[in-house]
């Protein structure tokens, strides 16, 4: 099969387009036919031998996909040849997903409903089910306000919709551009809760939005200078949200002096160690993100097609995402 590789860690002049062993399907597995890929931050951090490397099971990069099935294991009963399925593989599969196909267990995968396409239904997994985890674990009053940063990205675009089914509308965020800003309003927040990050003191404008007082709930969905904005609003015994395990040592600090409460979310976690329900939960996850799909609690997350199974799609995606270039949609590739 062709196959994305990157050859050594580093810059992106490190991938090549080659051919490489389709893999097998062993009998609690599935092998799919990659219709469509889509790109996230891991990618690129993987890449560059940040500690997400130390995921990396294959030379060749990707973490979520959407196919079609062509093989099924002897114990597989769930699936058949021809099903159309989505599934987050992180470092469970036979490869990335930068390629033709891949094998992996069967229960990570689940069936996309009519309506939703290939590119869509790839650009669902890892946002959508960071989201959902955030959003299942959040125990603030609806009628408090709560802020997130960076709510125009992926993740961002599904925990507002989840958020405001569960009944928050004090949702406070940020974004980069004017069609950032419009695609927030689209979901229902108010213009004067969309901050421009790039214009203005940020922390004045959401002390003023918080009628001066402290912030009790913050979801950083960005880490970094974001962070460290998050712990200086952020009340004694307040609560913080980590989702991009970007949280500088000035931050770190501020709010362990606050005595805040502090959880994390990464969507690798089940894979790592054990869980009531095993690996199972990712299939899980994607098929309630589908039904909330079908009942039209959340829509699809937008994507940009940057092009076919090459060299050239992924270095470009791979520029977009690190220069925080891809407004708001999810990068997908496609396989024709």
């Amino acid at each position: 099969m062709k196959a994305v590789i990157l050859k050594a860690l580093g810059g992106t002049e490190n991938f090549e387009l080659a051919a490489y062993p389709q893999p097998q399907c062993k009998e609690n597995e599935i092998l799919v036919a990659i219709k469509a890929t889509a790109f996230n931050p891991i990618d690129y951090q993987m890449r560059r031998g940040d500690t997400e490397s130390k995921l990396l099971k294959s030379p060749i990069l990707g973490r979520e996909l959407a196919g079609e099935v062509e093989e099924v294991g002897s114990k597989v009963t769930r699936f058949r040849k021809g099903d159309r399925i989505s599934a987050y593989v992180g470092s469970l599969g036979s490869n990335g997903t930068y390629a033709e196909y891949i094998s992996f267990p069967s229960e990570l995968a689940a069936i996309i409903p009519s309506g939703v396409d290939y590119a869509q239904a790839a650009a669902l997994p890892l946002v959508g089910m960071t989201a959902l985890q955030v959003a299942d674990r959040i125990t603030l009053d609806p009628s408090l306000p709560l802020f997130i940063s960076g709510g125009a990205g992926g993740v961002g675009t599904i925990l507002i919709q989840l958020l405001k089914a569960k009944g928050y509308d004090h949702i406070i965020t940020t974004a980069g551009n004017a069609i950032s800003i419009e695609h927030l309003h689209r979901l229902g927040l108010a213009h004067d809760h969309i901050l421009h990050y790039k214009t203005g003191n940020l922390a004045e404008e959401i002390t003023r939005l918080l009628n001066g007082r402290p912030l009790e709930y913050a979801i950083d969905l960005v880490g970094g200078s974001m962070a460290e904005l998050c712990a200086s609003l952020l009340s004694v015994h307040g609560t913080y949200v980590n989702v991009t395990n970007l949280v500088p040592a000035n931050a770190m600090e501020t709010l362990f002096d606050k005595a805040t409460t502090m959880f994390h979310v990464a969507n690798y976690t089940y894979m790592l160690g054990p869980h009531p329900e095993g690996t199972a939960i990712y299939g899980k996850l994607l098929e309630r993100l589908f039904r909330m799909i079908e009942s039209q609690v959340i829509s699809p997350a937008p994507v940009n097609i940057v092009g076919p199974l090459s060299r050239e799609t992924v270095q470009e995606a791979h520029r977009l995402l690190e220069g925080n270039l891809s407004q708001g949609k999810k990068l997908v590739m496609v396989n024709e």
